[in-house]
């Protein structure tokens, strides 16, 4: 007897909540990384890479894919790619955790309200791809909303044009790689290429500052030493949503995170929100609203058969 094959709207509304669910906790991860103070920010990192290649590693024996796994291993294609994607991931990861502890995650959070504007533009300059109007208006849009940022307010957001990028070009690596690698593989081996980077950093920091790992009670050890679970279950959450839900909604639910990262900033950590900052983040909320109507309006002509990808 066949097994029955699964209701397709109930798929779609699961993918959905695994989506929101990724997306809501990747919202609140700076409010987890400012509890592991004293820590700093290479720390922090160097930590993350160790226990989620740990972490993932127990992943795999649990669900025992070693076979898939070592599938993986023996081809050289994917090997780059997945050292490609771990340097890329570690370019964001540590940018975004100097923002968060040096007192800018609204420019984190404006880093990934600007991402989907970065991704289209990659796709034109790396993958050739052809723009409608709605779309080039989109960028020209943000384009302005970073120049009045570094004109009114006076500086350079480095911190967002490089998550945006990093966290963009990660995208188009994980595009080249498509399904051949699942989310947990991925992570694994991504953390494995970039565990003598975070060993260099602990003896780094060990010599400078001093490691804190179990400097700062048990409590701040246990905190710290979550940082892979923290990681890895959001990513696995978005794993299984996309595979569900429809593009489009994928799309629309990635602004859940930057949107939270936003409030915590400006009502939680009341950080300075002067009205130029108010004018650039109003013209990346217009230019994102352009892309999205753009994208949906595209998506229902297409009956189904979309290029929404592009602002996820």
């Amino acid at each position: 007897m066949s097994a029955a094959r699964p209701d397709p709207a109930r798929e779609r509304i699961l993918g959905g909540v695994y989506a929101f669910c990724a997306y809501f906790l990747w919202g609140f991860l700076p409010l987890y990384f400012l509890t592991l103070s004293p820590t700093g920010p290479w720390e922090i990192v160097a930590w993350r890479i160790v226990f989620s290649l740990l972490f993932c590693i127990v992943l795999i024996a649990v669900l025992r894919s070693w076979r898939r796994f070592r599938d993986i291993v023996r081809q050289r294609r994917l090997l780059f790619w997945t050292a490609v994607a771990g340097l890329l991931i570690y370019v964001n990861w540590q940018v975004f955790l100097i923002g968060t502890l040096t007192g800018h995650v609204l420019e984190t959070s404006l880093g990934y309200f600007i991402n989907p504007i970065v991704t289209v533009l990659l796709g034109v300059l790396v993958l050739r791809e052809r723009l409608r109007l709605t779309q080039w208006i989109a960028i020209g849009v943000a384009a302005l909303a970073v120049l009045v940022i570094v004109l009114g307010y006076g500086t350079f957001p480095w911190i967002s044009l490089s998550l945006a990028v990093s966290f963009g070009l990660y995208g188009l690596v994980k595009k080249q790689i498509g399904p051949a690698v699942d989310a947990v593989s991925g992570l694994t081996l991504e953390s494995f290429w970039l565990l003598p980077i975070a060993i260099v950093q602990l003896i780094v920091v060990g010599a400078t500052t001093g490691i804190t790992l179990d400097a700062a009670g048990p409590w701040h050890a246990v905190l710290l030493s979550l940082a892979g679970v923290f990681t890895a279950t959001p990513l696995l959450f978005f794993a299984a949503g996309a595979r569900r839900a429809p593009l489009v909604l994928i799309g629309l639910l990635q602004f859940v995170a930057p949107i939270l990262q936003f409030v915590i900033g400006v009502w939680l950590l009341g950080e300075p929100m002067p009205p130029e900052r108010w004018v650039g983040f109003g013209l990346v909320w217009l230019a994102l609203t352009v892309l999205t109507v753009d994208s949906v309006v595209f998506a229902r002509r297409a009956r189904g058969v979309s290029d929404v990808a592009a602002i996820t």
